[in-house]
């Protein structure tokens, strides 16, 4: 049973998740947010450590705790989608500078791209590719009873990522969760980047926005 622990960071009510199997004390920090002290606090709380950093998109408020998660855990890779990169280090595509506080994080150091299965911290991640929110936003799914899945700024509880930011589709969004979520068990597990769980099931069935044939 993965021990998940959600860890909501201002002012976007953004959801950093970290991971961990229950027999270890290696940690996966997915999206850290805009109050990484938050996230360290925890950690030292449980006398856990980094294993891995993984972005599911660039946009600032999902790599915001990205240097100082680096900085503490020099040797835990930050992970991206290989179409989504150069939002690490670009305050104008990640859209910080929009909001007059430009954030960059160091590179990546491991680049992912769609259909690629990871393992960090003994938990092994299959990787979809769901552009629409930003161009390159990949989805961690993690296989098992239930099925989780990381989702980021893809598919929210009754709603969808928004795609009126440079490089969105709302097309390439629908077609993505449809292909690459729905398909997925019904008792999967979503954890969203903003807003409660949900699973595909509840969405296949509830979400005005993407509605999906419940099999």
């Amino acid at each position: 049973m993965l021990q998940i622990q959600t860890i909501v960071s201002a002012p976007f009510d953004e959801n950093t998740y970290l991971v961990w199997l229950p027999d270890r004390t290696e940690v996966l920090v997915i999206d850290p947010g805009l109050e990484p002290d938050l996230i360290l606090e925890f950690l030292e709380e449980r006398g856990l450590s980094v294993a891995a950093i993984l972005n599911t998109h660039g946009h600032a408020d999902h790599i915001g705790g990205n240097a100082a998660l680096k900085k503490k855990y020099p040797l835990a890779p930050i992970i991206i989608g290989v179409n989504e990169a150069h939002f690490l280090t670009d305050p104008v595509a990640n859209l910080s500078a929009v909001f007059g506080m430009p954030i960059v994080s160091p590179p990546a150091d491991q680049l992912v791209s769609d259909d690629e299965t990871i393992e960090h911290a003994g938990i092994s991640m299959h990787v979809r590719e769901i552009p629409g929110h930003s161009p390159g936003h990949v989805v961690f799914v993690i296989a098992g009873k239930p099925t989780i899945v990381l989702g980021g700024d893809v598919l929210f509880r009754d709603s969808v990522g928004r795609t009126d930011f440079p490089g969105g589709s709302f097309a390439l969004l629908a077609s993505g969760i449809r292909k690459k979520l729905y398909t997925l068990p019904e008792d999967a597990v979503v954890y969203p980047g903003h807003g409660p769980v949900t699973t595909v099931g509840n969405e296949k069935r509830s979400n005005s926005f993407v509605p999906g044939e419940v099999s």
